[in-house]
């Protein structure tokens, strides 16, 4: 057993307790609790690290998903099948004139076409260089554009250069499995006016674009009488070149001829490669004349950059092959397509068998169209008449077919994306300036093609919608393509998804509508109900799109997204998504912001969605309820009616006291001044701006009667009626201005470089909406009725009687029209919605 020690206790220290060997219970409770917390406080740690690295991770995953959204196709199936555009689907409308950009050419409704395409240049000219191939308004031409085109089978184009006109005519004819055949005809006489015929040479080509073959095949050494082919679309195919007549009996006329072969890397690369294959070394020599040395393609170069690494072009290189023949005016030259699958054709499409197609076309073209705008029977002139078929064919000969990928950008984007490939067939606003598809444009030429054919409508409506994504956006700008991006500024090639455009297309939709109802050709309007059905899951989204994006900061206020953000620059910021550019807006863009035209353009569409639901027996209630409360004209006065103005306005964060000044650069004493930025033109603020009404007299001041949101009682409408009679304010005897003359910034500069666009001017478009509202009120029981009937007669006979004097004088329809003079300015043909002239003629509205 061991010993138990023994405790010495020395000393007073009091005798150890064994109590006081451990710690107290209350110390102990302290310490666990310490402990507790500091467990809670690390467990807490813990879980705000997990959380944020969840929040993390989920807002990049949002992110990431959100960024994709913007080019994330509409899951709905596409309005119109994949293969609607094909030759065996529609076999009429596979080839066409479907190359708006270029002077002459067809392609077809595919995404690779072979095109085709001429171009042509004046020999022994005081200009070295003076090739025509696309359109450019400058090459000053006196005019060119379509004089009958029905859309479809054939058409008659006039195009007047410096001292001779080339008439080009095409007509085709269906069969066999790949769209049929097809024939042009050019007919080349000299004007009067010129000293001796002038030696034109004609260059037409053929070019694969990444897919087909071409083979050439000579005659007579050096020309080139025809080029065989094939591609997926086409099978197997041959252009046959004629030789040049007099005359369609005459003899064959004295030629130069010379041809080119070679690879091009895009469509865009045509008209540089033939200008790097030219050489002056040949020699037209006539019977009876001189001899002379001409341009002519020969051995293409491409360019050499010296001290310049450039990159090599990516992409695959096509056969292009090009036939040119020189000769002297007068003379008619045909080129045949046929198809290799067209075994049964009667005969060949050429010569007196061409003239008796053509003439038969052009018969049947003259009696639809009197048919349809019964223009003879209201008592017009045969150059009235003339004047308004050039305007419809050119909008019918103006539709292009467009494939590729947009450029597009969402808030969630750091850097802009590729769009997914898409096709677009569409109506262009102008062929020498804006040759591509543009949202609000569309509705308005859709207007007038429906009253000439609704399927063509229906397709490009659908091609349209096609183009939307899971969010209900469509770009507005189209520019599909290298070949269409070649013509568009850097600036404007991005397009944005927060961006809307007025939606039109409702008022394409609303004639499809009442084409339907009033069952005045069964047999064109009877595909419209079906065609509804399956645009429908798009055309909610669409509309909820718009809902959505664009709201105001009052319930059932709408504002325009995508104002212009660099206020320094600009006299008044840029409205570009509202399609009036640079009308007076609110001068400092905020969020406060009220825009009463696209609170109108939601009025009509709303009430537009309720009639195709209803039509199509789909839920229509809410539609019709918020057509109710935005139609309502308490509503309307509330939130844009300004008192002040005496007349609708936006509402915003506004100032008057504004003007463009030269900055001031500072200038050392005894520096040289180039050495120092040029002094810009800037923006000078004299008075803070502050929330109020902008009111500014215009066209956004109509908007409530453009659209008819008015009612035919309201004491406002009297206001509207007086304004726009009022020739200091909107008054101009060729159609209403864009904005009064009394105000601020009437035909006021924006910047140093951007004159005046929607601030004077007159434009067609609003113009034709101003006339069908007064054919509205002036047939509609109220106070106001006869003072509308008669400002119908007097605003329709002004605009009709100026762009058709404009046309006779100038050659061209034109985008605007000076206020002053009632000249015509802007792009020119500007065969888009200035062509809704014709229905104003027609009085169809």
């Amino acid at each position: 057993m061991g010993r138990q020690r023994k405790r010495v206790v020395t000393g007073d220290a009091p005798p150890y307790s064994r109590r006081d060997e451990r710690p107290s219970a209350l110390n102990r409770k302290e310490k666990k609790k310490k402990t507790d917390i500091g467990k809670l406080f690390i467990n807490i740690s813990i879980g705000l690290c997990i959380f944020s690295l969840i929040w993390f991770f989920y807002a990049v995953y949002m992110r990431s998903s959100l960024s994709k959204r913007v080019v994330t196709l509409h899951p709905s199936p596409r309005v119109l099948d994949a293969n609607s555009t094909t030759a065996k689907v529609s076999s009429e409308r596979f080839w066409g004139s479907y190359r708006p950009q270029v002077y002459f050419g067809m392609k077809t409704r595919s995404p690779r076409s072979v095109v085709t395409g001429m171009m042509w240049m004046r020999q022994f000219s005081n200009s070295d260089m003076n090739l025509r191939h696309t359109c450019e308004q400058g090459d000053r031409l006196q005019g060119y554009g379509w004089l009958m085109h029905d859309g479809s089978t054939f058409g008659v184009q006039e195009i007047r250069d410096n001292d001779f006109t080339l008439t080009t005519e095409f007509v085709k004819r269906v069969g066999g499995d790949h769209g049929g055949d097809w024939t042009w005809r050019i007919t080349a006489k000299q004007h009067s006016s010129a000293p001796q015929p002038p030696v034109i040479s004609l260059m037409f080509y053929a070019a694969a674009d990444t897919q087909g073959s071409l083979q050439t095949h000579m005659e007579e050494k050096n020309r080139l009488a025809s080029i065989t082919g094939f591609s997926e679309e086409l099978g197997n195919f041959k252009i046959t070149f004629r030789k040049p007549v007099t005359g369609e009996l005459s003899s064959t006329k004295y030629a130069s001829y010379n041809y080119l072969q070679t690879l091009s890397p895009g469509l865009e690369k045509l008209t540089d490669i033939v200008k790097l294959s030219l050489n002056r070394r040949f020699v037209f020599s006539p019977p009876s004349g001189e001899k002379r040395h001409y341009i002519g393609v020969d051995t293409y170069k491409p360019p050499h950059h010296q001290n310049q690494q450039k990159a090599a072009d990516p992409r695959k290189e096509s056969d292009f092959v090009v036939h040119q023949v020189t000769v002297q005016t007068p003379f008619q030259v045909e080129v045949l397509f046929e198809s290799g699958s067209f075994y049964n054709r009667p005969n060949q499409l050429v010569g007196s068998v061409m003239t008796q197609e053509l003439e038969r076309r052009k018969a049947e073209f003259n009696a639809k169209f009197e048919k349809i705008f019964g223009l003879e029977s209201k008592g017009f002139s045969q150059t009235h008449i003339k004047f308004a078929k050039a305007a419809l064919s050119n909008m019918l000969g103006g539709m292009g077919y467009f494939y590729g990928e947009s450029v597009v950008q969402s808030v969630y984007n750091e850097y802009p994306l590729m769009y997914p490939g898409g096709a677009l067939f569409t109506a262009v606003p102008s062929r020498s300036f804006f040759p591509r598809g543009f949202l609000w444009d569309e509705g308005f030429h859709q207007l007038l093609l429906s009253k000439w054919d609704p399927q063509l409508t229906r397709e490009a409506i659908g091609h349209w919608f096609d183009l939307m994504n899971i969010e209900g956006w469509i770009p507005r700008e189209q520019i599909l393509g290298d070949e269409a991006r070649s013509k568009v500024p850097a600036e404007f090639i991005v397009q944005r998804n927060e961006n809307a455009n007025p939606p039109t297309l409702f008022l394409a939709l609303q004639e499809l509508i009442e084409q339907l109802s009033s069952k005045s050709d069964e047999a064109a309007t009877k595909p419209t109900l079906p065609f509804l059905r399956r645009l429908f899951p798009r055309l909610k989204t669409w509309f909820e799109w718009y809902n959505t994006t664009q709201t105001g900061p009052k319930p059932n206020s709408y504002r325009w997204r995508g104002r212009d953000k660099d206020t320094n620059l600009y006299l008044n910021p840029k409205t570009l998504t509202s399609g009036l550019d640079d009308y007076p807006r609110a001068s400092h863009p905020s969020a406060d912001e009220r825009h009463v035209d696209l609170h109108c353009w939601m009025a009509l569409s709303s009430g537009i969605m309720a009639s195709i639901a209803q039509l199509l027996g789909e839920p229509h209630q809410d539609y019709k309820v918020l057509h109710d409360v935005l139609r309502d004209n308490n509503l309307l006065n509330d939130l844009h009616w300004s008192e002040q103005l005496r007349a609708f306005s936006d509402y915003g964060n506004h100032t008057q006291n504004i003007s463009l000044q030269r900055e001031k650069v500072y200038v050392p004493p005894g520096q040289p001044r180039h050495q120092f930025p040029v002094a810009r033109l800037v923006r000078s603020v004299r008075r803070a701006p502050k929330l109020q009404y902008v009111n500014a007299l215009g066209y956004v001041s109509l908007f409530p009667f453009l659209l008819q949101i008015l009612q035919a009682d309201s004491p406002k409408l009297e206001h509207v009626l007086r304004d726009m009679r009022d020739p200091t304010k909107l008054w101009t005897p060729f159609g209403l201005r864009s904005l009064s003359k009394t105000d601020p910034l009437y035909m006021e500069r924006n910047t140093e470089h951007d004159p005046p666009y929607w601030r004077g001017p007159v434009w067609i478009n609003i113009n034709y909406l101003a006339v069908r509202a007064l054919y509205h009120y002036g047939n509609t029981e109220g106070p106001y009725q006869e003072k509308a009937a008669d400002l119908y007669k007097e605003l329709r006979t002004n605009i009709i009687n100026n762009v058709y004097a404009q046309f006779v004088e100038t050659g061209y329809i034109w985008e605007q029209y000076n206020d002053g003079t009632g000249r015509g300015q802007g792009s020119h043909p500007f065969t888009g919605w200035s062509s809704l002239t014709v229905l104003m003629m027609a009085e169809h509205y």
